[in-house]
């Protein structure tokens, strides 16, 4: 099995398990007690600090360890944003954080404080001057990515950072992408991240809180984490998860350049091998080892479910593999394609036998997903036919209203007309990416008495 979803879980580093086996004998005991026990356990947990704050480039006391980066998210924005309730409820977000971020802020909305979202580019990046519009007079808090989740594109945080300085205004990033590689630039005012992104073990965050800055922790606390954290400290964990960003971060320069090479042959090779692919992301603006695909007229699940069958572990964000059958809305805000969608993210020491091997294995699983479905095999010929044609795809899920679609647009004459009646959600966004892809016209959408009307043009 090759496992390709690291930017879901890295597998656990060799370093951690030594040092999580290690601590479990010496790190049991209340780091908070005075006795030999407890003192040997809170010389564990301060050399963590030590290691982790180091690795982050801030100093030992302005970190605490939690029991997630969710939580570090959840307690980092509540925290902050009560802290600066006296400036005012503003919170600004970017389109495509992770879904920790962007849950913190519909809570916020829903006790009444405001939230802008900054849209991005097909890319994924936000555009800094986009975030320094945003900020007003009453922003308590902003939030930007060092690097997305779903396509590994990295943002401008130091720019934004520089932004939101001048306009005083703390700045919250979620590291936990990033991290394993380098420290995040610029004058941020929180950091959040999560150990098993980088091969820590899992339940283990990180959450950074400057000097200076406001912060009144939400909910129950107690004496631990500075206030910040509450309950026993997971000391064998924490001790593991230091240890591990340490080793990760010592070989980062060498295994960062082979998995870019890797990421890189990936990102070619598939639109050559595969056809009707959109590789999505910033080609050059992007962490190591994540490269991510969209392919047309393929069910994302089953197309992983084929993968997972030749002994591969990736991920999706399409709408097919959805409980909700809504697609992701990374993909959604990026304007990108989302069905038969595919995340291959490499964890370090990857060999490059395994990336060949899955090249030469995804032309046929995508092909046997396709011919399941029936998809056409090559684009429709010119035809006469009708000016107006309808393809009803009501009840039809990702990805057959663009199969439908892309059998009949060949029946009518150029500047003819096909309407997609669906009422799946992925097909406002695969629709006008499918138009893009095979240089049709998207007219728009209309309503319907069921679900909606999209509208294309025959150009070609």
């Amino acid at each position: 099995m090759s496992y390709f979803d690291a930017a879901s879980a890295a597998p656990l580093h060799p370093v951690a398990r030594q040092a999580l086996q290690a601590s479990l004998d010496e790190g049991w005991a209340d780091p908070a007690r005075l006795h030999r026990e407890g003192r040997r356990a809170r010389l564990l947990l301060d050399a963590a600090r030590e290691a982790a704050a180091d690795a982050v480039g801030c100093r030992p006391d302005e970190l605490v360890f939690t029991p997630s980066g969710t939580r570090a998210v959840h307690s980092g924005i509540s925290g902050a944003l009560a802290g600066r309730r006296r400036v005012g409820r503003h919170l600004i977000v970017s389109s495509v954080e992770h879904s920790s971020v962007l849950h913190s802020a519909d809570a916020h909305e829903a006790e009444g404080g405001t939230v802008t979202r900054v849209a991005v580019d097909r890319a994924g990046a936000v555009a800094p001057g986009a975030f320094a519009a945003a900020l007003r007079p009453d922003t308590a808090l902003a939030c930007l990515q060092s690097a997305n989740h779903e396509v590994g594109t990295e943002q401008p945080v130091a720019e934004t950072a520089a932004a939101c300085r001048a306009a005083g205004v703390p700045l919250l990033v979620d590291a936990a992408q990033s991290l394993a590689w380098e420290r995040v630039e610029g004058d941020w005012s929180l950091l959040t991240a999560s150990a098993h992104k980088w091969g820590g073990p899992p339940g283990v965050g990180l959450l950074v809180v400057r000097k200076g800055v406001r912060f009144a922790p939400q909910g129950a606390v107690d004496e631990r984490e500075s206030g910040r954290a509450a309950g026993f400290e997971n000391i064998p964990g924490i001790v593991a998860a230091a240890a591990s960003l340490r080793a990760v971060r010592a070989e980062a320069a060498g295994e960062a350049a082979r998995l870019r090479e890797l990421t890189e042959r990936i990102r070619v090779r598939v639109p050559e091998l595969v056809g009707d692919v959109e590789v999505v992301g910033d080609p050059d603006r992007r962490v190591p080892g994540i490269v991510t695909f969209s392919c047309l007229y393929v069910d994302g699940e089953t197309l992983l479910h084929e993968l997972d069958r030749e002994g591969f572990s990736v991920s999706s964000g399409s709408s097919c593999t959805s409980s909700t059958l809504t697609p992701s809305h990374v993909l959604k805000a990026m304007g990108v394609l989302s069905e038969g969608n595919v995340r291959v993210s490499l964890p370090p020491g990857t060999p490059a036998e395994d990336v060949d091997r899955f090249l030469s294995v995804l032309p046929g699983a995508v092909a046997a997903v396709r011919e399941k479905l029936g998809a056409p095999a090559s684009p429709s010929v010119a035809a006469a036919g009708e000016d107006v044609l309808v393809v009803d795809a009501l009840g039809r899920r990702c990805p057959i209203p663009v199969i439908e679609l892309a059998k009949v647009i060949g029946d009518v004459p150029v500047g003819g007309i096909v309407r997609v009646l669906s009422d799946d959600e992925a097909a406002r966004l695969d629709i006008p990416a499918w138009c893009e892809m095979r240089g049709q016209e998207y007219v728009g959408e209309e309503p319907a008495d069921h679900g909606s009307a999209y509208v294309v043009r025959r150009v070609s």
